[in-house]
Protein backbone atom coordinates (compact mmCIF):
# COMPACT_ATOMS: atom_id res chain seq x y z
CA UNK A 1 0.00 0.00 0.00
CA UNK A 2 1.74 3.19 -1.34
CA UNK A 3 -0.75 5.82 0.74
CA UNK A 4 -0.17 3.82 4.31
CA UNK A 5 -2.65 4.09 7.12
CA UNK A 6 -3.84 7.57 8.17
CA UNK A 7 -1.91 8.98 10.96
CA UNK A 8 -1.74 12.15 13.14
CA UNK A 9 1.70 12.56 12.06
CA UNK A 10 1.43 12.70 8.39
CA UNK A 11 -0.69 14.64 5.84
CA UNK A 12 -1.64 14.91 2.56
CA UNK A 13 -1.14 17.72 -0.09
CA UNK A 14 -3.59 19.16 -2.35
CA UNK A 15 -2.91 21.46 -5.00
CA UNK A 16 -5.21 23.00 -6.41
CA UNK A 17 -7.50 22.16 -3.45
CA UNK A 18 -10.03 25.25 -3.61
CA UNK A 19 -12.44 24.19 -5.99
CA UNK A 20 -13.87 20.85 -8.54
CA UNK A 21 -11.47 17.57 -8.30
CA UNK A 22 -8.95 19.14 -5.79
CA UNK A 23 -12.16 19.77 -3.40
CA UNK A 24 -13.40 16.69 -3.34
CA UNK A 25 -10.31 15.13 -3.01
CA UNK A 26 -9.56 16.53 -0.04
CA UNK A 27 -12.82 15.47 1.44
CA UNK A 28 -11.82 12.18 -0.24
CA UNK A 29 -8.90 11.54 2.11
CA UNK A 30 -10.24 13.55 5.11
CA UNK A 31 -12.89 10.77 5.18
CA UNK A 32 -10.86 8.00 5.83
CA UNK A 33 -8.84 9.88 7.88
CA UNK A 34 -5.81 11.67 6.66
CA UNK A 35 -5.37 15.08 7.76
CA UNK A 36 -4.80 17.29 4.72
CA UNK A 37 -2.76 20.15 4.08
CA UNK A 38 -4.80 22.51 0.78
CA UNK A 39 -3.10 24.58 -1.38
CA UNK A 40 -4.27 27.14 -3.86
CA UNK A 41 -4.55 30.61 -4.66
CA UNK A 42 -8.15 31.51 -3.18
CA UNK A 43 -7.42 31.47 0.92
CA UNK A 44 -10.90 32.32 1.46
CA UNK A 45 -11.66 28.98 0.01
CA UNK A 46 -9.50 26.90 1.29
CA UNK A 47 -10.41 28.59 4.94
CA UNK A 48 -13.97 27.47 4.36
CA UNK A 49 -13.01 23.56 3.45
CA UNK A 50 -10.48 23.67 5.92
CA UNK A 51 -13.35 24.18 8.31
CA UNK A 52 -15.73 21.95 6.64
CA UNK A 53 -13.48 19.23 6.92
CA UNK A 54 -11.93 19.47 10.67
CA UNK A 55 -15.40 19.58 11.95
CA UNK A 56 -17.06 16.78 10.10
CA UNK A 57 -13.88 13.97 10.32
CA UNK A 58 -11.87 15.26 13.10
CA UNK A 59 -8.47 15.79 10.88
CA UNK A 60 -6.41 18.21 11.18
CA UNK A 61 -6.69 20.09 7.67
CA UNK A 62 -3.71 22.93 6.49
CA UNK A 63 -4.20 25.96 4.69
CA UNK A 64 -1.84 27.32 2.07
CA UNK A 65 -2.36 30.01 -0.35
CA UNK A 66 0.20 30.06 -2.92
CA UNK A 67 0.72 30.60 -7.15
CA UNK A 68 2.64 27.13 -7.75
CA UNK A 69 2.97 29.37 -11.14
CA UNK A 70 5.73 30.94 -9.36
CA UNK A 71 8.95 28.86 -8.89
CA UNK A 72 10.25 30.71 -5.74
CA UNK A 73 6.38 30.37 -3.78
CA UNK A 74 6.49 26.23 -5.12
CA UNK A 75 10.09 26.42 -3.16
CA UNK A 76 8.97 28.32 0.00
CA UNK A 77 6.02 25.83 0.35
CA UNK A 78 7.94 22.77 0.11
CA UNK A 79 10.48 24.21 2.74
CA UNK A 80 7.66 25.10 4.94
CA UNK A 81 6.27 21.56 4.97
CA UNK A 82 9.66 20.39 7.14
CA UNK A 83 8.38 21.69 9.91
CA UNK A 84 5.31 19.79 9.79
CA UNK A 85 3.53 16.73 9.36
CA UNK A 86 5.57 14.18 6.97
CA UNK A 87 4.12 14.35 3.79
CA UNK A 88 2.34 11.11 3.06
CA UNK A 89 0.76 11.81 0.13
CA UNK A 90 1.09 14.74 -2.81
CA UNK A 91 -2.12 15.29 -5.07
CA UNK A 92 -0.57 17.55 -7.88
CA UNK A 93 -4.26 18.51 -9.36
CA UNK A 94 -3.81 22.01 -9.58
CA UNK A 95 -4.41 22.89 -13.30
CA UNK A 96 -5.79 24.77 -16.42
CA UNK A 97 -6.76 24.90 -19.58
CA UNK A 98 -7.07 26.97 -23.35
CA UNK A 99 -9.02 26.95 -25.70
CA UNK A 100 -8.86 28.03 -29.09
CA UNK A 101 -6.52 27.48 -31.99
CA UNK A 102 -2.80 28.68 -30.61
CA UNK A 103 -2.49 31.78 -32.85
CA UNK A 104 -5.55 33.36 -31.31
CA UNK A 105 -4.23 32.24 -27.33
CA UNK A 106 -2.36 34.72 -25.50
CA UNK A 107 1.11 34.03 -25.40
CA UNK A 108 1.78 35.03 -21.60
CA UNK A 109 -1.16 32.96 -20.44
CA UNK A 110 0.06 30.02 -22.74
CA UNK A 111 3.08 29.92 -20.79
CA UNK A 112 1.66 29.93 -17.33
CA UNK A 113 -0.83 27.46 -18.12
CA UNK A 114 2.69 25.27 -18.98
CA UNK A 115 4.23 26.59 -16.07
CA UNK A 116 1.61 25.05 -13.99
CA UNK A 117 0.23 22.21 -15.61
CA UNK A 118 3.85 20.90 -16.33
CA UNK A 119 6.73 22.33 -14.44
CA UNK A 120 5.16 22.93 -10.95
CA UNK A 121 3.83 19.14 -11.03
CA UNK A 122 7.78 17.96 -12.23
CA UNK A 123 8.94 20.64 -9.67
CA UNK A 124 6.79 19.46 -6.65
CA UNK A 125 7.45 15.84 -7.31
CA UNK A 126 10.87 16.04 -7.26
CA UNK A 127 11.08 17.94 -4.39
CA UNK A 128 8.78 15.56 -2.21
CA UNK A 129 10.11 12.15 -3.81
CA UNK A 130 13.21 11.99 -1.81
CA UNK A 131 11.97 12.21 1.73
CA UNK A 132 9.53 9.61 0.84
CA UNK A 133 12.02 7.57 -0.03
CA UNK A 134 14.02 8.03 2.77
CA UNK A 135 11.07 7.17 5.15
CA UNK A 136 10.05 3.84 2.52
CA UNK A 137 6.15 5.36 2.33
CA UNK A 138 4.27 7.86 -0.16
CA UNK A 139 2.12 8.21 -3.12
CA UNK A 140 2.01 10.62 -5.63
CA UNK A 141 -1.18 11.65 -7.66
CA UNK A 142 -0.49 13.24 -11.11
CA UNK A 143 -4.22 14.74 -12.31
CA UNK A 144 -3.76 14.40 -16.11
CA UNK A 145 -6.51 13.84 -18.49
CA UNK A 146 -8.30 11.59 -21.50
CA UNK A 147 -6.79 14.48 -23.36
CA UNK A 148 -3.05 13.25 -22.86
CA UNK A 149 -3.95 9.75 -25.10
CA UNK A 150 -4.69 11.78 -28.26
CA UNK A 151 -3.65 15.32 -29.65
CA UNK A 152 -6.35 17.51 -29.51
CA UNK A 153 -6.72 20.87 -31.99
CA UNK A 154 -8.28 23.44 -30.64
CA UNK A 155 -6.82 22.51 -27.12
CA UNK A 156 -3.01 22.27 -28.42
CA UNK A 157 -0.92 22.92 -25.40
CA UNK A 158 -3.23 21.79 -23.11
CA UNK A 159 -3.56 18.09 -24.40
CA UNK A 160 0.60 17.81 -24.56
CA UNK A 161 0.68 19.46 -20.96
CA UNK A 162 -1.65 16.03 -19.90
CA UNK A 163 0.34 14.16 -21.98
CA UNK A 164 3.84 14.74 -20.32
CA UNK A 165 1.88 14.38 -16.74
CA UNK A 166 0.74 11.04 -17.99
CA UNK A 167 4.16 9.45 -19.20
CA UNK A 168 6.12 11.55 -16.72
CA UNK A 169 3.71 9.73 -13.75
CA UNK A 170 4.08 6.07 -15.52
CA UNK A 171 7.55 5.93 -16.25
CA UNK A 172 8.16 7.23 -12.55
CA UNK A 173 5.75 4.72 -11.08
CA UNK A 174 8.12 1.99 -12.62
CA UNK A 175 11.17 3.64 -11.49
CA UNK A 176 9.70 3.47 -8.01
CA UNK A 177 9.44 0.00 -7.79
CA UNK A 178 10.35 -1.57 -4.86
CA UNK A 179 10.91 1.38 -2.54
CA UNK A 180 7.14 1.86 -0.73
CA UNK A 181 6.62 4.68 -3.12
CA UNK A 182 4.23 5.27 -6.01
CA UNK A 183 3.21 7.60 -8.92
CA UNK A 184 -0.56 7.33 -10.52
CA UNK A 185 -1.61 9.30 -13.32
CA UNK A 186 -5.53 10.00 -12.60
CA UNK A 187 -6.95 10.68 -16.41
CA UNK A 188 -10.44 11.93 -15.82
CA UNK A 189 -12.64 12.65 -18.73
CA UNK A 190 -15.62 15.57 -18.92
CA UNK A 191 -16.08 16.32 -15.29
CA UNK A 192 -18.90 19.05 -14.00
CA UNK A 193 -16.15 21.44 -12.67
CA UNK A 194 -15.07 24.90 -13.37
CA UNK A 195 -12.57 24.00 -15.59
CA UNK A 196 -14.60 24.76 -18.88
CA UNK A 197 -15.17 28.48 -17.58
CA UNK A 198 -11.62 29.07 -16.87
CA UNK A 199 -10.89 27.07 -20.36
CA UNK A 200 -12.97 29.47 -21.98
CA UNK A 201 -15.28 27.23 -23.80
CA UNK A 202 -17.76 24.84 -23.28
CA UNK A 203 -18.45 23.86 -26.82
CA UNK A 204 -16.95 20.23 -26.55
CA UNK A 205 -18.65 19.84 -22.59
CA UNK A 206 -22.09 20.24 -24.39
CA UNK A 207 -21.67 18.37 -27.23
CA UNK A 208 -20.69 15.54 -25.25
CA UNK A 209 -23.42 12.47 -24.56
CA UNK A 210 -24.25 12.68 -20.42
CA UNK A 211 -22.72 9.04 -19.94
CA UNK A 212 -19.27 10.17 -20.54
CA UNK A 213 -19.53 12.51 -17.57
CA UNK A 214 -18.51 11.35 -14.33
CA UNK A 215 -19.22 13.21 -11.07
CA UNK A 216 -15.74 14.89 -9.34
CA UNK A 217 -16.63 12.95 -6.28
CA UNK A 218 -16.88 10.10 -8.32
CA UNK A 219 -13.29 10.87 -9.63
CA UNK A 220 -11.34 11.68 -6.28
CA UNK A 221 -12.69 8.67 -4.75
CA UNK A 222 -10.64 6.73 -7.32
CA UNK A 223 -7.87 8.85 -7.08
CA UNK A 224 -7.49 7.86 -3.82
CA UNK A 225 -8.25 4.61 -4.54
CA UNK A 226 -5.09 4.53 -6.87
CA UNK A 227 -2.95 5.99 -4.35
CA UNK A 228 -3.70 3.66 -1.46
CA UNK A 229 -3.32 0.48 -4.41
CA UNK A 230 -0.14 2.32 -6.10
CA UNK A 231 -1.92 1.96 -9.69
CA UNK A 232 0.34 3.19 -12.13
CA UNK A 233 -3.37 4.68 -13.70
CA UNK A 234 -6.80 5.59 -13.12
CA UNK A 235 -9.32 6.40 -15.92
CA UNK A 236 -12.33 6.88 -14.00
CA UNK A 237 -16.01 5.74 -16.26
CA UNK A 238 -16.05 3.02 -18.86
CA UNK A 239 -16.42 5.60 -21.62
CA UNK A 240 -13.57 7.62 -20.77
CA UNK A 241 -11.87 3.84 -20.64
CA UNK A 242 -12.56 2.93 -24.02
CA UNK A 243 -11.83 6.55 -25.63
CA UNK A 244 -8.26 6.49 -24.04
CA UNK A 245 -7.95 3.01 -25.41
CA UNK A 246 -8.55 3.78 -28.95
CA UNK A 247 -6.77 7.46 -28.64
CA UNK A 248 -3.43 5.02 -28.01
CA UNK A 249 -4.35 2.82 -30.80
CA UNK A 250 -6.00 4.51 -33.83
CA UNK A 251 -3.98 6.03 -36.81
CA UNK A 252 -3.60 9.99 -36.14
CA UNK A 253 -5.20 10.28 -39.29
CA UNK A 254 -8.58 9.40 -38.25
CA UNK A 255 -8.29 10.77 -34.52
CA UNK A 256 -7.05 14.02 -35.57
CA UNK A 257 -10.04 15.28 -37.62
CA UNK A 258 -12.45 13.20 -34.95
CA UNK A 259 -10.59 14.85 -32.01
CA UNK A 260 -11.19 18.76 -33.68
CA UNK A 261 -14.83 18.13 -34.34
CA UNK A 262 -15.72 17.31 -30.90
CA UNK A 263 -13.42 20.32 -29.52
CA UNK A 264 -15.28 22.75 -32.22
CA UNK A 265 -12.20 23.01 -34.25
Amino acid sequence: MALKTASASTTVLITGASSGIGTEMARQLASRGHGVTLVARRADRLEELAAELAKQHKITATVIPCDLRDPIARAELVEGLRAGPALAGLCNNAGYGISGKLIGNDPDRERQMIELNVVAVHDLTVRVLPGMIERGTGAILNVASTAAFQPLPGFASYAATKAFVLSFSEALNAELSGTGVSCSALCPGPVKTEFAGVAGSTMMEDSLPDFTVVSAEEVARQAIDAMENGSRTAIPGMANQIQALLGRISPRSLVLPLAGRISGH
